[in-house]
Parts: structure tokens; C-alpha cells; sequence
């Protein structure tokens, strides 16, 4: 099985082989053992790193967990999404383009934009505290920020809208 799988700024392209317990991750051969895979956690060992993953939920080609403890938000594409996408079709439906919904519950601790804002595709927009790290929310597209839902020290639940944007163009 291939996949893109991409968390943060980073894109990683994976062959995953799991009859074997081996993977290639961006040509680079890694070794894996699966120790339990329940619907509560995945526990896996690689080397001689141990990795617990936990909280995993999964909407799309979107998937969130935490591995030992640490908050990861990733996207990943199939061989076919990937084939669909560089033929220039989208493999599923993108969520509304000038909709910035929460990645996850938490407080906004600060907004760097207002209404009536200019605002690029990926300028940071707002600071997410969720599981005491602060996480940057970008904008998903250009245009001017129509309407801001949310103030500081909100609380949000997962998917609540934050922001909305008039997309330029």
C-alpha cells in the first residue's frame, strides 16, 4: 500500500508492506512490529523506540491522534487520490474554501486578523491552545476575512466555525 501522508510542512511518501511488519518511508527502509492494535490504541515498536497511539480519529483522508502524547494532525492520499490529483480531479470533497473551522476543541489565545482583513492562502490567523500546546490556524484561502465568530479566550469544540473568508478570484 502507498501513501503521501503530510503533517505540518512536511510530506512524507510511504510503502507500507504490513504482512512483512516493513515500510519505506521517503526511500528510507524502517522495520515495525505491531503489539496491539485495539479500538483504544495502536501500540507498535520500531527499533527500539516504542509508540503508543491514542485519541485517533479519522474524517476523510484527515486523521488526528496522539502519539506518545503528542498531538498529530495528518493528511493522507491512497494510490488512487493520488493518481485522481494529478490527473486534476479532487478525490473527495473539500470543505467549504472560505471556512476556517477548528482542527480540534480548545481556546483561542489570540487572533491576528479582524473583518475586513486582506489575508493570503497559509497566513497564520490564529493561535489554537488545545492539550497545552499552541497550535497556528492558517487561512485557506486569499481574500478578505468577512466574518470572525470567535473572540479571544473562546472555547471551541472540534469543527466549530472560527472565521470566514471571501475568497479572491
Amino acid at each position: 500500500m502507498q501513501f503521501e501522508t503530510t503533517i505540518g510542512e512536511s510530506v512524507f511518501d510511504i510503502l507500507l508492506n504490513p504482512e512483512k511488519s516493513d515500510a519505506t518511508v521517503n526511500e528510507h527502509p524502517v522495520d515495525f512490529e505491531i503489539l496491539q492494535n485495539d479500538e483504544t490504541q495502536l501500540l507498535f515498536r520500531s527499533g527500539h523506540r516504542l509508540y503508543k497511539v491514542n485519541n485517533m480519529t479519522v474524517d476523510g483522508g484527515s486523521v488526528e491522534c496522539t502519539v506518545n502524547g503528542k498531538w498529530i494532525q495528518a493528511d493522507l492520499k491512497d494510490e488512487q487520490q493520488q493518481l485522481l490529483e494529478r490527473m486534476g480531479f479532487k478525490a473527495f470533497a473539500e470543505k467549504s474554501v472560505g471556512e476556517l473551522q477548528a482542527p480540534m476543541p480548545g481556546k483561542i489565545l489570540e487572533l491576528m486578523i479582524s473583518e475586513g482583513d486582506e489575508v493570503e492562502l497559509g497566513d497564520p490567523v490564529a493561535i489554537l491552545e488545545a492539550m497545552k500546546m499552541e497550535n497556528e490556524l492558517k487561512a485557506p484561502c486569499s481574500g478578505t476575512i468577512s466574518s470572525v465568530s470567535v473572540t479571544t479566550g473562546t472555547n471551541v469544540e472540534k469543527n466549530q466555525l472560527l472565521l470566514e473568508i471571501e475568497p479572491r478570484g
